[in-house]
């Protein structure tokens, strides 16, 4: 029985992913953080602060789930306090992830930074990259909900490093500069859509000579994340540093 953290635990991937987790034989509910109150899931107490439920309970693993501005202040607390975390919440920058993977050597314990927790988005990713052997030219669209606050998105992004540093990947440079053609980011262009009533949808196209590649992933429900925290959350204590990109836990 692992004892279990959650931050943000008041918003909808937080609370669902707290729901999830108390449901479970392997996996215990000990503390939900999120400064708003009102959060609930069996019967862990809410705090307003991870000081407060550090303090208070003593979780063996934690999920992070709070809003971009609180992710690197809560992980670098959770690490320091030598609990195995798993970082699904956005907002971190490569700086940024390499202080807190630094922080997780020091204490010698796991830390799982995963942009996408859709087992399906976790292969669109893996096949994007085998495409991108083939292909000069490729472009992501991807599509969320109005509220989401970072685009492009960490999947998105995360996509198109891997494509761009498969082994033996065909990608050239992005074209320059035009109004309306979306960021480049490692020789990929990325579309980002927010719209209601939308989960979170990706979709990758290759363009080649008279012909087009087209990947694509639709999450229908937040549902569709919960087997990757279940097993991100399940692999986090046996996990000695850090990784990045939920792919390198399914072998």
């Amino acid at each position: 029985m692992t004892d279990v953290l959650v931050t943000g635990a008041a918003g909808k991937m937080g609370g669902l992913s707290a729901a999830t987790i108390a449901a479970q034989d392997d996996l215990r509910l000990v503390a939900l953080v999120d400064p708003r109150g009102g959060a609930s899931a069996g019967e862990a107490p809410c705090f307003a602060t991870v000081e407060q439920a550090l303090a208070l309970t003593f979780p063996e693993a934690a999920l992070e789930f709070s809003v971009p501005g609180a992710v690197f202040d809560n992980t670098k607390l959770l690490l320091a306090a030598g609990v195995p975390t798993v970082v699904g919440a956005t907002g971190l920058d490569e700086a940024q992830v390499e202080e807190l993977a630094a922080a997780a050597a020091a204490a010698g314990v796991g830390l799982v930074i995963v942009p996408n927790f859709a087992l399906g988005a976790v292969l669109l990713m893996r096949f994007a990259s085998q495409a991108a052997r083939y292909y000069e030219h490729a472009e992501i669209i991807e599509v969320h909900e109005a509220g989401k606050l970072d685009a492009p998105s960490g999947t998105s992004l995360r996509t198109a490093r891997l494509m761009a540093e498969a082994p033996g990947s065909a990608l050239r440079d992005a074209p320059g500069e035009q109004p309306s053609r979306g960021l480049a980011a490692d020789h990929v262009r990325i579309h980002s859509v927010r719209l209601p009533g939308v989960v979170a949808h990706q979709e990758v196209l290759f363009g080649g000579g008279d012909e087009l590649l087209s990947l694509r992933h639709d999450s229908l429900s937040r549902r569709s994340f919960m087997s990757g925290v279940l097993l991100a959350l399940r692999r986090v204590t046996g996990i000695e540093g850090t990784v990045v990109g939920l792919e390198n836990l399914l072998d």
